[in-house]
């Protein structure tokens, strides 16, 4: 999931920009390296070595985004062309808490777990 998100940032890119919060400068610098992340961060997952760091290093991105779904939230910033309902964009808030849990269950406590 993680792998094919970040490479969307690099495919349409402009999508992303246009819900960057405006206070953030070179919106499409960071479009492009939280891509790059993304990718970098889905790869680590699938390699027993690196799935720990992978996976802080993935929490730390989606705590970085936070912003910027906040500011989609707040200001009923939809994708360009397309109008988005304001309770889909507040549902995208606790999603992120999801997806933070799933990953600290992935690569932070996969190895505490039984074997099966």
């Amino acid at each position: 999931m993680f792998v094919y998100a970040g490479a969307l940032h690099f495919l349409r890119p402009l999508p992303y920009v246009h819900i960057m919060p405006p206070y953030l400068p070179y919106p499409l610098a960071l479009v492009y390296i939280s891509g790059a992340c993304e990718i970098l961060g889905g790869i680590g997952l699938l390699i027993p070595r690196l799935r720990r760091l992978a996976g802080y290093g993935l929490i730390a991105l989606l705590v970085a985004v936070f912003p910027a779904n906040v500011h989609m939230a707040v200001n009923q910033v939809g994708l360009p062309g397309v109008t988005i309902p304001p309770l889909l964009l507040w549902l995208r808030l606790p999603l992120q808490l999801l997806l933070i849990a799933w990953v600290m269950y992935a690569a932070l406590y996969e190895d505490d777990r039984p074997p099966e």
